[in-house]
C-alpha cells in the first residue's frame, strides 16, 4: 500500500495550524479517542490505552527515528453531554475541519489503500456520529502515491529541528520534550492540566467511576434536609429590608434545617473600614523573620466546607472533585453570613469572590459529578511560606492524613470556592451604607426580606408560613435536555419572555446579556415547573431577584426615547403580557415558603413583580428618583 508525499505532509499541518485553536490539544483529544478500548456509561465514560497513544504521538510529531518503548498504561476519561458542541466551539470556531489534512497530520508514515481508506479507518474507530459533527470530507484526487515512506530527517531539516529538538508543533515551533511525554508535551498533558478542557472532557490515570459503580460501594445517606427545600440558581444572596425585619435569624433558620450553628455557620460583622480582600481572607505578614499567614474566620470557614467535602469521600484529582450524586446527600450546605455587607464598599473588599464566583464548573455525565473553581487564595501565596505552607496547613485544621490529597490541591492550585458555600449578605439601605453596582447585583440573588417573607403582624404568635430550606447549587450551566420534565421542555418560553423584557432595556445601561438568560434557565430548572402558573412564578422571581434590582435612577435616566412614558411603564406593558395569568390576581404559586397547617397545598400570592414596579413608580413620581432596594 502506498503513502503520502512530503509536500502533502507540510500542506495538511499548515491547513490545521490554520483551521484549529490549540492544534495539539485538539490532537491529542482525537489520540485518545482513537485509542479508546471500553466505553461506559452510556459511552460517555472511557478507558484509553495510553501505550498505543504515546507510540503513535511520537510517530506523528517526533520527526527523528525513535526507537523506545513505553509503559502499559490506561487514562479514563468522561465527557459531558454537549462534549461535542464544545469541541467545536474551542478548537473549529463552530464549524468542521479537512478529515483528509488532519489525519495526514496525525498517521502520514502509514500506508492506505487510498483517501478514502484513512478517512474510513479512524471514523471507525471514534464513532461516525463524532466523526461527522467533527470532518468533512472533500472529493479530491487521491494522495497516496508514494512507493516509500517520507523521511523523518528530511522533515526535520525543513523546520531546522535538531535531534535535541525534535518534536515539531502544527506552527512549526520546536520543543525538546518528545510527543509521548505525558506530563509535559502538549499533546496529553493539557488534556488534563487545562481549565478549558473540562468543558470537553475530564481525565485521570485512575479509574473514578468504579468507585461508584455498586450500590453498596455509594453511601445512601439520609437526606439532611427535614423541610422542603429548593435548590438555589447562584450561591450568593443579598438579603434586603429595612432594619429588624430578621434578615440575619433566616440565615440562622435555614442552618438548622441542614446542620448546626456551631458547624455550619459563620456570621461576619462587616467593618466600614474594609476595602481588600485581605480583610477576609488574610494576608501575610512579615513582622517576623519569616513570612506568616495571618488566618481569618472567614479563610477558616472555607476550609472547614472543603472538608465536608472530602469526609463525604468526594474525590480530588488534580483541580478536580469528582463524585457520585449519592455522596451530595451527605454534604451540608455552609452558610457564610455577612452582617450589614455594605457598609463597606462590596465592590472593594469582595471583589475577589465576585470574579471566582463566575468560574464554578460543574459538570454531570449520567450520576456521577466534577467540580472546579478558580482559587480565592493563589497557590503562589502559600508557596510563599516556609516549609512549603506546613504551619498554614496546621493553622486550618489540615494536619491529618486523610486531607493528604485536599492540601495538595490547595498548595498546586489554591483554595478554591466550595460547592457547598453559600454566601448571604444582609443589607440596609440608608445615608451609612454604599450601594451596589450592577457587577454585584449580577452576580447575586437579590431578595426583597418583606416582598419574599413579609412580616404579618397578626401572625406573630401563629405562624401560618415557612420558608423552604435553600440548598447550595449543582449546576453552573444549562443543557437543552435538561429542562425536559419541566412544562417549558427545551427552554424556548423563558428565552421569549426573556427577549420580550429586552426590547424594553435596549439602548439603556440595563440591557441584559447571556449571563442572565443563564441564570433564567438554571431557575427553570431548580424549580421545575409543570404548569403555566408555576413557570410564570418562576418568571416573576427572576424578575425580582436578577433584572428590577439593576434598574435605578431619576426621571431623565428612566424616560424613554419618545419621552412619553418611563421605563418601568414600558416594562409593566410587557410584563401584562408574559405574565397574563398571574398578572392583577392572586394566583401564582409561593415559591419560596410552604404552609405549615397544609403542607401539600401550595401558598398563593400576588404577583411580586407587579406589586414591585408599582412601587418603584410611585417613588419615581413622588420623588425624582427611585430603585429596588427598600
Amino acid at each position: 500500500m502506498p503513502y503520502v508525499s512530503e509536500q502533502f505532509i507540510l500542506d495538511a499541518r499548515k491547513n490545521i495550524k490554520i483551521n484549529v485553536n490549540k492544534p495539539e490539544t485538539f490532537a491529542g483529544l482525537m489520540l485518545f479517542l482513537f485509542c479508546v478500548e471500553e466505553k461506559k456509561q452510556q459511552e460517555s465514560y472511557l478507558k484509553a490505552n495510553m501505550q498505543e497513544f504515546q507510540k503513535l504521538a511520537d510517530k506523528a510529531f517526533c520527526f527523528k527515528n525513535v526507537d523506545k518503548s513505553y509503559n502499559h498504561k490506561f487514562w479514563y476519561g468522561l465527557l459531558p453531554k454537549d462534549w461535542v458542541f464544545q469541541t467545536k466551539t474551542m478548537f473549529l470556531k463552530n464549524t468542521k475541519v479537512s478529515a483528509l489534512n488532519f489525519l495526514v497530520s496525525l498517521f502520514w508514515y502509514m500506508e492506505f489503500d487510498n483517501n478514502e481508506h484513512i478517512i474510513e479507518c479512524f471514523r471507525n474507530k471514534i464513532g461516525a456520529q463524532v466523526f461527522d459533527e467533527l470532518f468533512y470530507t472533500e472529493d479530491i484526487e487521491n494522495f497516496f502515491i508514494n512507493k516509500t515512506i517520507c523521511d523523518r530527517e528530511s522533515l526535520l531539516k525543513v523546520y531546522n529541528g535538531t535531534r535535541e529538538k525534535s518534536t515539531v508543533k502544527y506552527e512549526g515551533s520546536l520543543i525538546s520534550k518528545d510527543a509521548s511525554d505525558l506530563t509535559s508535551a502538549p499533546f496529553a498533558q493539557t488534556l488534563y492540566s487545562s481549565h478549558e478542557i473540562k468543558k470537553i472532557i475530564w481525565v485521570a490515570d485512575f479509574d473514578f467511576i468504579y468507585q461508584f459503580e455498586s450500590n453498596d460501594e455509594i453511601p445512601q445517606a439520609a437526606p439532611i434536609f427535614y423541610t422542603s427545600f429548593s435548590n438555589l440558581s447562584k450561591p450568593f444572596l443579598l438579603l434586603a429590608g429595612v432594619s429588624g425585619t430578621g434578615k440575619t435569624r433566616f440565615v440562622r433558620e435555614q442552618v438548622k434545617t441542614t446542620g448546626k450553628l456551631d458547624q455550619t455557620y459563620c456570621l461576619v460583622p462587616v467593618r466600614p473600614d474594609w476595602h481588600e480582600p485581605s480583610d477576609l481572607l488574610g494576608y501575610i505578614s512579615r513582622l517576623r523573620k519569616e513570612p506568616d499567614y495571618i488566618v481569618t474566620d472567614v479563610l477558616m470557614f472555607l476550609v472547614k466546607a472543603w472538608k465536608e467535602i472530602v469526609d463525604a469521600e468526594v474525590l480530588v484529582r488534580d483541580c478536580n472533585f469528582i463524585g457520585h450524586k449519592n455522596l451530595l446527600e451527605k454534604i451540608r450546605p455552609f452558610w457564610l453570613c455577612l452582617d450589614e455587607m455594605n457598609l463597606a464598599p462590596v465592590e472593594q473588599y469582595f471583589s475577589d469572590y465576585l470574579s471566582v464566583l463566575e468560574t464554578r464548573e460543574w459538570q454531570w455525565s449520567s450520576n456521577q459529578f466534577c467540580y472546579s473553581s478558580e482559587p480565592l487564595l493563589k497557590a503562589d501565596i502559600i508557596k510563599e511560606l516556609p516549609n512549603l505552607g506546613q504551619g498554614l496547613r496546621d493553622r486550618l485544621g489540615l494536619s491529618n492524613i486523610e486531607y493528604d490529597s485536599l492540601w495538595e490541591y490547595f498548595s498546586n492550585y489554591g483554595i478554591g470556592l466550595p460547592f457547598n458555600l453559600i454566601v448571604a449578605g444582609t443589607v440596609n439601605m440608608d445615608e451609612t451604607t454604599h450601594g451596589f453596582s450592577r457587577k454585584v447585583i449580577d452576580r447575586a440573588l437579590s431578595i426583597d426580606f418583606g416582598e419574599f417573607f413579609p412580616n404579618t403582624f397578626n401572625n406573630f404568635f401563629d405562624q401560618n408560613e415557612k420558608p423552604k430550606g435553600l440548598n447550595y447549587p449543582i449546576l453552573s450551566t444549562v443543557q437543552k435536555n435538561d429542562l425536559n420534565g419541566s412544562i417549558d421542555v427545551d427552554g424556548m418560553k423563558s428565552i421569549e419572555f426573556l427577549n420580550e423584557v429586552n426590547t424594553a432595556l435596549c439602548n439603556t445601561p440595563f440591557k441584559l446579556a447571556y449571563r442572565a438568560l443563564n441564570e433564567l434557565l438554571l431557575s427553570v430548572l431548580c424549580h421545575k415547573p409543570q404548569d403555566v402558573l408555576s413557570l410564570q412564578a418562576v418568571w416573576d422571581d427572576f424578575l425580582m431577584c436578577k433584572i428590577l434590582p439593576r434598574i435605578e435612577g431619576d426621571i431623565d435616566k428612566l424616560s424613554s426615547s419618545n419621552g412619553e412614558e418611563t421605563l418601568l411603564h414600558q416594562i409593566e406593558s410587557i410584563l401584562k403580557i408574559q405574565l397574563a395569568d398571574i398578572w392583577g390576581i392572586t394566583a401564582r404559586p409561593d415559591l419560596y415558603r410552604d404552609s405549615i397547617t397544609n403542607p401539600d397545598t401550595a401558598i398563593i400570592i400576588i404577583c411580586r413583580s407587579e406589586h414591585k414596579l408599582a412601587w418603584m413608580k410611585a417613588r419615581l413620581n413622588h420623588s425624582g428618583f427611585t430603585s429596588f432596594w427598600p
